[in-house]
């Protein structure tokens, strides 16, 4: 547990990276394989990722992203999207299950059904809501996973996502949920960290 608090207190977001730092996807690879493990509504795993290694396609997107310079520096840039559509996967992901025998054919055609029907109901706005929901909660996993293996990051939500779908052919299933700039922190130029509210400032007890 000592490991996590240390984790947890030595993230922060990074806002200047060593420029020409690679990263190979084998490294990011490592990463989304603790990502996957990540909570999700229904086990539906609402969130997709595009990594962006190639140079040119790193200035684009830092284009959509009002030129921030740390797009630029970083050793890849991690555009993270949340399926819309997450609940039609679900009778391929309930799948496994069936086949496993621990859920019988009622009960799995039950749980697609109820799964289904749910989102159905609720419409789109519920839908978009939910993939941003849940691909927040992997995303807040991806940087303390990229932290556990040495890799700094920065959270970031100050660009265009209509240039960015356009300039990445992102379908209009796919809601653009945060970036998320990886790469080795140039510690000489990091700032304080920023105050953080007391415990009792935003904790109620009921």
């Amino acid at each position: 547990m000592e490991a996590f608090d240390q984790l947890v207190r030595e993230r922060r977001s990074v806002h200047n990276f060593l420029d020409n730092y690679p990263i190979t996807a084998k490294e990011l690879n490592e990463i989304f394989e603790l990502v996957k493990m990540g909570p999700s509504a229904f086990n539906l795993q609402h969130t997709d990722y595009l990594v962006v290694m190639d140079p040119e396609v790193k200035e684009g997107v830092k284009k959509a992203a009002n030129g921030q310079y740390k797009v630029g520096t970083a050793s890849a840039v991690i555009i993270v999207l949340g399926d819309k559509e997450a609940f039609k996967d679900a009778a391929r992901i309930y799948e496994g299950l069936l086949m496993l025998g621990m859920l019988s054919k009622q009960e799995y055609d039950h749980e697609v059904q109820d799964v289904m029907s749910l989102y159905e109901s609720r419409g789109e706005v519920f839908q978009r809501e939910e993939a941003i929901r849940n691909a927040s909660l992997s995303a807040m996993l991806f940087m303390l996973a990229a932290k556990s293996k040495g890799w700094d990051t920065c959270p970031m939500i100050g660009f265009d996502p209509d240039q960015l779908k356009k300039l990445l052919s992102i379908s209009d299933q796919y809601e653009p949920v945060l970036m998320i700039a990886i790469g080795k922190e140039k510690i000489q130029s990091r700032k304080p960290r920023g105050y953080r509210k007391p415990v009792a400032e935003f904790v109620k007890y009921l």
